[in-house]
């Protein structure tokens, strides 16, 4: 099994990518704060961090580009809303692994699996 972080702020998001990731993943942690998405990485090192953007305390791609300093084996995928090539380019140089859009979520399942 794979243990995961989802780092969202939306409650029904995260309950809906839970559900997708369910059956491939445990133990799944949670957190809603992009300044909290260190410390709780810190504490459980997961295999894969699901990372939005638009966070309150620290936007994800700050937060991705935070874990990836201390910890440079993480595995980090941006899940957004945002189709824009700026923040897609921004993940990249931040160290996540793969920018899937929100409307794609079955995405994160083939990504997880590799």
């Amino acid at each position: 099994m794979t243990r995961l972080l989802i780092v969202e702020n939306s409650a029904p998001m995260r309950r809906l990518i839970r559900s997708m990731v369910a059956a491939i993943a445990s133990p799944i942690y949670e957190c809603d704060d992009g300044g909290q998405a260190f410390h709780v990485y810190a504490a459980v090192q997961p295999d894969w961090v699901l990372m939005d953007v638009e966070l309150p305390g620290r936007d994800g791609i700050s937060a991705t580009r935070e874990i990836k300093r201390a910890f440079p084996q993480a595995r980090v995928i941006i899940v957004t809303e945002y189709q824009s090539t700026r923040l897609r380019q921004a993940a990249q140089l931040a160290g996540a692994s793969a920018y899937i859009l929100k409307e794609n979520l079955r995405e994160v399942l083939d990504e997880l699996k590799r």
